[in-house]
């Protein structure tokens, strides 16, 4: 059984309640012990050894409880002062007691770290504390003493202190600077400022130039009587390029470049009026003002006169494109449209021969234009959208579509073999089913081919599923079939 004796007394430690016997007090006791009886005397000394034979019985049960023998030199330094060796105390740490292998008096509110040996001092009536011995006997190293930390022993080597992670964090923003100088520095030998590829420029007699500086230059050479009809051509395919975007399809009205587009559609070349139209339905694309100036400066007259006359495909594929782009979202072109007879129009080229092309985009503009009309009025719309609201509604176009034949027209594409192209005429059929619904009901060639077209898009959407496919393509134009069947029953 190990002792430990502090103060001059014997005391139990380890949690076990300190029973000490006091030899000074006992000496004090001399003086009147001589007046005990023998009795007493040998009842005092069995007394006192039960009380041994009882802590040394504890130590036996309890492996945790033994009698330690404690130097009053090793839990004070030479000053007298209780010692502290905690190298490595961590300034933010204030209020965590950092035990050692000697027992130190615990301060009120200090938080002990778990697994410390804490006793109760019966003399002094302080609480102290030190680290556990180690099983060998050796004391903890100064590096496991460092892991102590907040409440545990911290034995993973990922983890550290607070004052490792600010070192940790200061050498990654250190990491992070020089790794974004490296890049920075790398960029700069790839790439050059824009202020040294000026003056390289400028050497060598050319100059960077803006958009608007660009445009009034192929403006200029287009307008120009000096230009042969490959660099007229040439400028027009440029200025297609940059009035595409919104604000420089603004800049090339306002240079004068749109009027001077619209008067190309009456030149007597078929490559100078394709390229005109092609630039005009550019510039017209989402773009109201320029719309608004395009159809006040004829170019809706001009564009339809093109489609109704003998033109190479090349000519009329483009002056369909900027008819488009003038129709859609714009309800007051649509009705001069219909005034002018747009659709008649569109209808005799979409029975001429060799304009398969241009069928499939002449019913893609219907189906735009139709939608567009329903969506706006079956939407909730604030005073602000009412006025154009009025406008859709004087553009009676459904009823001219129905009135022109164009219910026997379309389905007729259906035959044509191009999944793209069947998509875009069951969308205009769907929607004209509503108005042409006697007229499919009575026509047995359409019955026939929307049976053949649910046959054969069955099998896709059957095989497009088997290969994990659920929503697939043709699964949504086998919907679309099934749809308009229904509608005709």
């Amino acid at each position: 059984m190990s002792s430990a004796r502090q103060a001059g007394g014997w005391r139990l430690e380890r949690g076990c309640a300190v029973i000490c016997y006091q030899p000074p007090r006992l000496v004090a006791m001399s003086g009147w012990a001589g007046l005990l009886s023998t009795m007493s005397r040998v009842s005092l000394l069995v007394l006192l050894g039960s009380l041994l034979f009882s802590c040394s019985s504890l130590s036996h049960r309890v492996p945790e409880f033994a009698l330690t023998k404690i130097e009053e030199s090793d839990i004070k330094d030479a000053s007298g002062k209780e010692a502290v060796t905690e190298d490595d105390a961590d300034p933010e740490d204030l209020e965590v007691f950092h035990p050692t292998d000697q027992w130190q008096t615990l301060r009120a509110g200090q938080a002990v770290p778990a697994g410390s040996h804490v006793r109760l001092n019966l003399q002094t009536g302080e609480r102290e504390a030190k680290l556990p011995d180690r099983e060998n006997g050796q004391s903890d190293s100064r590096e496991e003493r460092r892991r102590r930390r907040l409440g545990k022993i911290v034995v993973d080597a990922n983890s550290f202190t607070s004052e490792e992670l600010k070192k940790a964090l200061s050498k990654m923003k250190s990491s992070e600077k020089a790794e974004r100088k490296a890049r920075e520095e790398e960029v700069r030998k790839k790439f050059r400022p824009i202020e040294q590829l000026k003056e390289e420029f400028e050497k060598l007699n050319m100059k960077m130039e803006t958009d608007y500086e660009i445009m009034v230059k192929l403006i200029s050479k287009f307008n120009s009587s000096a230009s042969t009809l490959d660099e007229k051509v040439a400028a027009l395919y440029d200025l297609e390029y940059y009035v595409h975007q919104v604000d420089n399809a603004k800049d090339f009205l306002s240079m004068g470049g749109l009027q001077l587009v619209i008067e190309g559609l009456n030149s007597s070349e078929a490559s100078l009026k394709e390229h005109a139209a092609f630039v005009l339905g550019a510039a017209l694309s989402s773009n109201p003002k320029v719309q608004i100036e395009a159809i006040e400066g004829g170019a809706l007259q001009k564009l339809l006169v093109i489609l109704a006359t003998e033109q190479p495909l090349a000519v009329r594929k483009k002056a369909l494109f900027a008819l488009s782009s003038m129709l859609r979202h714009f309800p007051y072109a649509q009705q001069q449209f219909l005034k002018l007879g747009g659709l008649q129009v569109l209808r005799s080229l979409f029975q001429q021969k060799g304009m398969e092309l241009l069928r499939v985009r002449v019913v893609t503009l219907l189906y735009d234009l139709i939608m567009e009309k329903m969506l706006l009025e079956d939407s909730q719309h604030g005073e602000q959208m009412e006025e154009k609201v009025q406008q859709y509604r004087q553009v009676r176009l459904v009823p001219a579509v129905v009135e022109q034949g164009w219910c026997a027209l379309v389905p007729n594409l259906l035959a044509m073999p191009e999944h793209d192209t069947r998509e875009k005429v069951l969308k205009l059929v769907g929607v004209l089913v509503a108005f042409c619904r006697e007229h499919y009901r009575g026509d047995p060639a359409l019955g026939t081919t929307l049976s053949l077209l649910r046959s054969e898009y069955e099998e896709l959407a059957d095989e497009e599923q088997r290969e994990g496919d659920k929503d697939g393509y043709f699964r949504e134009l086998l919907g679309s079939i099934n749809t308009i069947i229904q509608e005709l029953r």
